[in-house]
């Protein structure tokens, strides 16, 4: 792939025929089930979501997107669609735990053994494999997130219900490669949500994930969406503890919260993700703003471990705003690598 080659992280806005955009802006993004924010009635819920993300894959391809994903269409959240097909939960009486706002949400209740019992995301990938000839990004939560966003009602301790998670996302990651996706990509904001945490059992249970896992490894790590999130601090407290884990990409976002781009001397090993879309401004960049968030990154990391894309959380964007946010991406990257 070309150096500063360009992404998408994750999501990308659903269609408002869809779910309910307004509802889901207005709450934390969920945890458990959330059946009530889709609009289209469950007998045509899957053709829709299908329909919806073939939307999705061509504004990526057509604003000239490297690496794709489905948009993660038919997801309340980014990480419930996953946690809650696992075995191993109470979904009629969920826990509670604080969100990383401080405010609680509701969670699912761990009562017995996490087990994947069938594959969860295979079917996606394979539509998203049949729909592109590009490149293809498949996200799954990680499991340190997960443990963090559970109430645990049967393990010893936190570590040992990542480790739990660690393996029902390890084997939906094996069967992803081979489903066709190119690249698997865990998400794991709460490195930075609950960095003493991180530092005690994170890395163990990343590397539980990735073990035994072919293809392109990404790690995706954040301060939360722009939608949820408006503060946010300009450094990541558990940043070069990733440098050692197996993944192969460590996706940063950089944009909102203005960060140092010295930071990417802390991953001197990876290929590195970088967020050059403010997603909390819903002014498009022009290509030139993005070119200069590129180059300031460049004189910290060699362009061919340099990936771009948006921050994350695209999926609460105007869909207008994201087409827009994609292009000037593509076209900011063109103007950067034009001058290498």
């Amino acid at each position: 792939m070309h150096p500063l080659a360009t992404t998408v992280i994750g999501s990308y806005p659903q269609p408002d025929w869809l779910i309910d955009r307004e509802k889901l802006a207005g709450r934390l993004p969920p945890r458990v089930p959330a059946h009530e924010l889709w609009r289209v009635d469950e007998a045509w819920l899957v053709e829709a979501q299908d329909d919806a993300t073939r939307l999705a894959v061509r504004d990526m391809e057509e604003a000239g997107i490297d690496v794709v994903t489905d948009g993660e269409i038919r997801r309340e959240s980014y990480s419930n669609y996953f946690a809650n097909a696992l075995e191993g939960l109470d979904l009629d009486e969920p826990g509670t735990a604080l969100d990383r706002t401080g405010h609680p949400n509701p969670v699912p209740r761990v009562v017995g053994e996490i087990r994947r019992a069938r594959p969860v995301q295979v079917r996606d990938a394979e539509f998203l494999r049949a729909l592109t000839s590009r490149p293809i990004r498949v996200t799954v939560p990680g499991p340190f997130t997960m443990s963090q966003q559970a109430q645990n009602d049967h393990y010893p301790d936190l570590r040992s219900l990542a480790l739990a998670y660690a393996g029902a996302v390890n084997e939906e990651l094996r069967d992803l490669v081979a489903a066709g996706a190119d690249v698997v990509q865990i998400d794991e904001p709460y490195l930075q949500a609950r960095p003493d945490d991180a530092q005690v059992y994170a890395l163990e249970a990343i590397a539980r994930a990735f073990e035994g896992v072919d293809g392109t490894k990404a790690l995706h790590t954040c301060f939360g969406y722009a939608a949820i999130v408006h503060e946010k601090p300009n450094g990541y407290p558990f940043l070069a503890e990733l440098d050692s884990c197996p993944a192969d990409e460590i996706s940063i976002e950089a944009a909102q919260p203005r960060l140092d781009p010295s930071l990417l001397e802390q991953l001197p090993s990876k290929r590195v993700i970088l967020g050059v879309l403010d997603l909390n401004d819903m002014e498009v960049e022009t290509a030139e703003t993005v070119a200069d968030r590129i180059r300031a990154a460049l004189e910290h990391i060699d362009p061919e471990r340099l990936m771009v894309g948006p921050d994350c959380g695209m999926k609460y964007l105007p869909r207008d705003v994201a087409r827009g946010k994609l292009q000037f991406l593509v076209e900011g990257a063109a103007l950067a690598r034009a001058n290498l």
